[in-house]
């Protein structure tokens, strides 16, 4: 046992432990296992992991064998038996690293575990004393880092229960000289040498410690990954030099020579290697094999390994030896219990195993995808709608399709379906109503009203600066809240083709006792559910207007979410399936542009952090480059800053042909453009409050004046890594300009088609800015939400909704029994601004203070600008630049004007987030446009606000921008009006059009009032 657990959650508790002195092995069972590995699986781990080396590289198939000429007095134990089996003994080899999955492997302690088959004889470890295997277990330094359990115990606590390690490291300098020793280079798991550090038992009276060193041969094949261009690089080294040859591995033995240079029981003692000299006992061959085998890695997580589970003849030695009896064999019957493995040693090793050629297509169980459904509210009364993206890049709609006749904006529905796996999980056929028996159910709410303010999101340091997240209409008594704020309808069901009734609506739920649609249900021909949501239709049960951006009492909107399930059975037989989410969000104003860090890219980060999802071993350019710079790109269209720096000839136009056949080449002679793209992105530690890097969006602790990092957003870590990685030339040049991108889901691969649809609803998502968000918000970047990757977890509907009390803090948000496990129906929505009209108007971009704190450029930075476009190009402008017969300085700088996209709202910031409730619909849709042809210097296609709903009379000139400034005193009842008056007067933008306010949007912290 090496490891060093994350420290304990203060939230739940100090845990009471017994003392390290009088008993060690308890306290460090109660710490690795309860605290660790339990509050672990309280987080949603799933699979659960071991406590310690719980980062695996790899497992490995291999043999071991002993010369046929060993000497007599060597002949002990498993030795004599791999000697007098033909072709040694089976061994299975699990390779780690002591870190968590999602951290780098550079610098970790490496771990190897052998399991030994074939080995006969009662073994020490109690519940499995007749398997027939042995165990060994190494890692890549020869001694331990303390000597006995009790120091083992201390060192443990002050990490796990104090907090820091550091004040146990300050009185012990060899324990600190040793971890620092540790944290060594490995180029390679195959080219390490490995130590059992403590001492085992060779027979009755002798004792030896075990040594593993590569065996003078270079292992399979050294042209692998270099390592310090890929964060994960063992596993993919591992693997590409299995595949390329054999790995061979001497067993070694150094025997006790000397007893009281060579203790039992102080661990950070080395045995020196001049006194007594390892001898060779066996030989570790790994065969070549493909280490990624089907079922392979599974194997390997789910065997379990004790030193303890040996021959009598090999028994471990020392205090340290009798904690990891105790402790590894809890946490495996834990870790195992829990995954649903049986807790048995395997019998004979598990074969090398080729799968055959031939494909199981016997269904064994259901999934509905996309995981997560995102509709989209719209004013449209007619049956008109659009359909949610269900590829990455989806063929632009013409123009006009998101317009009803009428010129109300359509709702966007999104489609459901069910895939059927097999027992491999592999996808084997779309279920339909041509191949099977499909009944539906939806359950949908909005809670938002009966919820807490949003003033801040909860998981940031910063929370504890802001106004307290009390509940909204606290004076509605408590024993009707649910009855009278939350607009539920309960369940509709629906099956078969081409449905669409009235008792498919969900129009029963009510606030304030009003009938409240939230939207229905329908199927297509093929029997897929098609859910709508509401139609935007907001408004406040006494007739107040808003005044707030998030938290206006007394206002409900139809925004909702709830789970989506089926029941499926093909031929009379049930299929279990994997049930769904979907969330009814506010418009997509800008269809086409989706933010530079997604929702997809967000969540997952966090389980490639958790290591449920892999990390690429290998970096394209195409899928994982080229999205990011692509993104930032394209959000020229709906932001004027972003089109003078990033647009069609801008000065960063990374979108230019030539710029993209540079930035494609892995070679040395583009490194330095990589580079100065790649340091050009936000990095905390390094630009701290700086609103100069990549990206110019706002971030989760926005606020006028700046006070946090967290004033703008940060690319996610996967992605911010694979960048690095992409800088420093490790990736691959898979760029074709002339490749057709899938436009349908017909055109992705069938087995690729189940992930393509969970991605695609997530990317089109923001992850800008959770303040609180567009769609959905800082919870769903917690894992515990789910059961798996994007899969929500589901509140049993008889649990009643739990109480928090008056005010949810950040303790109780992101406690154990919090608000971020398993949800309910209207759960993922509630933490949404309240109407979401009122925030929506509030987004702009380039906020200035009205106190002589500013100015903010006018253009930057944004919020959420491929959701809310803060600038565009107008039809007027772009009828002006396709049209050939005008003077070609005409037409550039037509090209180059953008509006205000909401020039029509009101000036005054009250009126304007009011006025948005009702013309919402209004407001026009960023679409493709065919561009000119006759001149390189304009784009061959142009994204152009559609036509607005809107008299042209409000509407400010031409390239005029609209600033928003914040007011503080605003908000007095006395002075507000002269404040704001003056505020507009004053303020130094003689050629743009003021609208000032007292913003609570941009005003977070009470430090800053």
């Amino acid at each position: 046992m090496t490891g060093t657990p994350e420290p304990f959650d203060e939230t739940a508790g100090t845990p009471s432990l017994p003392g390290c002195a009088e008993d060690a092995i308890g306290a460090l069972k109660q710490m690795f296992v309860d605290l660790t590995q339990g509050a672990r699986m309280a987080r949603g781990q799933d699979p659960v992991k071991r406590p310690v080396f719980l980062k695996p590289h790899g497992i490995a198939r291999g043999t071991l064998t002993v010369a046929d000429d060993l000497p007599p007095e060597m002949r002990v134990g498993f030795l004599e038996n791999a000697r007098t089996q033909a072709g040694g003994l089976n061994a299975w080899v699990r390779f780690s690293s002591d870190t968590v999955p999602g951290l780098p492997d550079l610098k970790t302690t490496l771990g190897i575990g052998l399991k030994l088959f074939g080995v006969p004889g009662p073994k020490l470890l109690e519940g499995y004393t007749e398997a027939g295997t042995q165990d060994l277990l190494l890692q890549n330094h020869d001694v331990f880092f303390v000597d006995t359990a009790q120091d083992m115990c201390e060192f443990t606590k002050a990490g796990v229960i104090d907090g820091s390690y550091e004040k146990y490291l300050e009185t012990h300098p060899v324990t600190r000289e040793i971890l620092d020793a540790m944290a060594k280079f490995e180029p390679s798991v195959l080219t390490a040498t490995y130590w059992g550090v403590l001492p085992y038992a060779f027979g009755p009276e002798r004792f030896v410690k075990y040594k593993l060193v590569p065996a003078g041969c270079e292992p399979g094949d050294p042209a692998a990954t270099p390592p310090d261009e890929n964060p994960t690089y063992l596993g993919a080294d591992l693997a590409h030099r299995l595949a390329a040859g054999p790995a061979v591995f001497d067993l070694m033995l150094q025997f006790r020579t000397d007893d009281e240079t060579m203790p039992l029981d102080m661990a950070t003692v080395r045995w020196k290697e001049s006194e007594s000299v390892p001898v060779k006992v066996a030989r570790l061959t790994l065969q070549q094999q493909d280490i990624t085998a089907r079922g392979q890695a599974a194997y390997g997580e789910n065997l379990a390994l004790n030193p303890w589970h040996s021959l009598a003849e090999h028994r471990p030695i020392g205090s340290i030896a009798d904690v990891r009896r105790a402790v590894y064999l809890a946490s495996a019957e834990q870790r195992r219990d829990v995954n649903g493995v049986p807790t048995a040693e395997p019998g004979p090793a598990r074969p090398q195993i080729t799968p055959p050629a031939a494909r199981d297509t016997r269904i064994v169980r259901a999934a509905v995808h996309p995981a997560i459904g995102v509709a989209r509210v719209g004013d449209s009364m007619m049956d008109d709608f659009v359909l949610a993206p269900e590829v990455d890049e989806p063929s632009p709609l013409p123009a006009g399709s998101y317009k009803d006749v009428t010129g109300a904006l359509k709702r966007q529905a999104v489609r459901f379906r069910v895939y059927g796996y097999n027992a491999a999980g592999e996808p084997v056929a779309e279920l339909t109503a041509d191949n099977a028996d499909l009944r539906w159910t939806v359950h949908i709410a909005n809670s938002k009203a009966a919820w807490y303010q949003f003033q801040i999101a909860l998981d940031i340091p910063e929370a504890g600066q802001a106004d307290d997240s009390n509940l909204r209409n606290p004076t509605i008594p408590a024993a009707q809240r649910d009855h009278l704020l939350t607009i539920d309808p309960g369940p509709r069901s629906v099956r078969g083709r081409n449905r669409s009734a009235p008792e498919h609506r969900f129009d029963t739920g009510t606030f304030m006792g009003k009938p409240v649609y939230l939207g229905e249900l329908r199927t297509d021909d093929n029997g897929r559910l098609i859910f709508l949501g509401g139609r935007g239709a907001s408004a406040s049960a006494t007739s107040t207007p808003a005044d707030t951006f998030a938290n206006n009492d007394g206002w409900h909107d139809d925004v909702s979410d709830g789970p989506v399930t089926a029941e499926v059975s093909i031929g009379g037989r049930p299929i279990p399936v994997e049930p769904a989410w979907v969330v009814t969000a506010p418009p997509n104003y800008a269809p086409e542009l989706t933010s530079v860090r997604t929702m997809y890219d967000l969540v997952r980060d966090a389980f490639v952090a958790e290591g449920r999802l892999p990390e690429p071993q290998q970096v394209s350019f195409t899928r994982d480059i080229l999205p990011v710079l692509r993104r930032l790109c394209d959000l020229q269209w709906v932001n004027k800053g972003l089109a003078n720096q990033f647009g069609f000839g801008g000065r960063e136009d990374l979108l230019a042909p030539a710029r993209i056949a540079e930035l494609a080449d892995p070679s040395p002679v583009q490194r330095e453009l990589r580079r100065q793209i790649w340091l050009a992105v936000r990095n905390y530690d390094r630009d701290s409050m700086s609103p100069v890097p990549w990206p110019a969006v706002y971030g989760d602790a926005m606020n006028v004046p700046p006070q946090s990092v967290r004033q703008h957003v940060t690319l996610s870590a996967l992605q911010y890594r694979l960048l690095k990685r992409w800088a420093g030339g490790d990736f691959v040049n898979d760029y074709d300009p002339h490749a057709a991108l899938p436009a349908t889901l017909d055109d992705i691969p069938f087995p690729d088609q189940p992930a393509t649809l969970d991605r695609a609803a997530l990317s089109f998502c923001l992850a800008d800015a959770f303040h609180p968000g567009c769609e959905l918000t800082w919870p769903m970047r917690h894992t515990t939400l789910y059961t798996s990757p994007f899969r929500i977890r589901h509140r049993d509907p008889l649990t009643p909704t739990p109480s928090y009390g008056p005010k949810l803090t950040p303790e109780i948000a992101l406690s154990f029994d919090g608000p971020l496990y398993a949800q309910a129906p209207g759960d993922l929505t509630r933490w949404m601004a309240v109407p979401w009209q009122t925030d929506t108007a509030s987004c702009r971009a380039g906020y200035e203070y009205g106190s002589g704190l500013g100015p903010y450029d006018p253009f930057l930075p944004t919020f959420w600008p491929a959701r809310v476009p803060n600038h565009v190009l107008a039809e007027e402008d772009y009828d002006v630049v396709v049209d050939t017969s005008r003077p070609i300085a005409d037409r550039l700088t037509a090209f180059q004007t953008r509006r205000t996209w909401l020039r029509w709202l009101p000036r005054d910031y009250t009126a304007a987030i009011n006025a948005m409730v009702q013309d919402f619909g209004k407001l026009g849709v960023v679409e493709r446009r065919p561009g000119p042809t006759d001149d390189p210097r304009l784009p061959a296609e142009l994204l152009v606000e559609s036509e607005v709903s809107f008299p042209p009379e409000p509407a400010p000139p031409a390239g005029r921008n609209l600033i928003t400034v914040h007011v503080d005193r605003g908000a007095d009842p006395v002075l507000g009006a002269a404040a704001l008056a003056t505020a507009v007067t004053v303020a130094d933008a003689p050629d743009e059009e003021v609208s000032a306010g007292f913003i609570d949007k941009v005003k977070r912290f009470r430090s800053s009032r």
